[in-house]
């Protein structure tokens, strides 16, 4: 009986860590608190860099502040961009420059090659950036790739059935599911208004549970939005029926 009473003492008793294997929890923690902080340093300085490389050398020498002092100052390049691109968007807002920009734009989409990707990285930046331009609209719980497995997606926006070759009178959604961690690589398909259940969270914090593969979740719950609480739900999927061999 004694010899019993220790084992389970053994047991019972709590682990001890060794030396290394604290050393080894403390690094990993360290990991996770400087890791991030170091890739967005990274990440901002080679945002600068890229600017000041490509503007700096278009900047006039009396207004390039290197050309004074004894060090380089980063991001000047940026500061110039920003300062051009608002004037540009100041420059459209009147007839004028309406009119330059129209000239512009009309020379660029009949130049062979460069219309298509002058066509197509224009109407990504006008849906995001602009306000006549539309951007995701609202998340959603959609069924794919199969019955049963639901995937958090996005509604770009409500369509007519007419629109992709259906019914006319057909109110569907056009329906963009993205990939993980890369949320740029997906699949766009179309699907009745009916069978998807729209959720009260914001596209940003969407986007957080997607890159993060399911770890970061958003404080508040994935709960559907209060007009459609009592939508229709799916009907069960039918199991195939099994026949008796004869």
């Amino acid at each position: 009986m004694a010899s019993s009473n220790d084992e389970e003492l053994k047991v019972s008793a709590p682990q001890r860590i060794s030396f290394f294997g604290k050393l080894r929890a403390y690094f990993f923690t360290g990991l996770a608190i400087t890791a991030p902080i170091a890739i967005t340093i990274w990440a901002t300085l080679w945002f600068v860099n890229i600017f000041d490389a490509w503007l700096k050398p278009y900047i006039p020498s009396y207004y390039n502040p290197d050309t004074y002092l004894p060090f380089r100052v980063p991001g000047f390049g940026l500061i110039f961009a920003l300062i051009a691109i608002t004037f540009i968007g100041a420059l459209a807002a009147n007839l004028v420059g309406r009119t330059l920009i129209g000239m512009w734009d009309n020379v660029l989409r009949r130049t062979p090659i460069v219309r298509s990707v002058y066509k197509g990285s224009k109407q990504i930046f006008e849906t995001l950036f602009l306000q006549n331009g539309t951007s995701f609209q609202k998340v959603c719980l959609v069924e794919w790739p199969r019955h049963g497995v639901w995937s958090l997606a996005f509604i770009s926006r409500e369509i007519d059935g007419a629109m992709v070759g259906l019914e006319k009178g057909r109110t569907m959604y056009a329906i963009y599911v993205s990939t993980t961690p890369n949320p740029t690589g997906g699949y766009v398909f179309f699907c009745d208004v009916d069978d998807v259940i729209v959720l009260d969270t914001t596209v940003e914090d969407a986007l957080k549970l997607i890159i993060s593969m399911g770890l970061v979740f958003p404080d508040a719950p994935l709960a559907p939005k209060s007009e459609l609480k009592q939508a229709r739900k799916l009907p069960p999927a039918k199991k195939p029926s099994r026949r008796k061999a004869t």
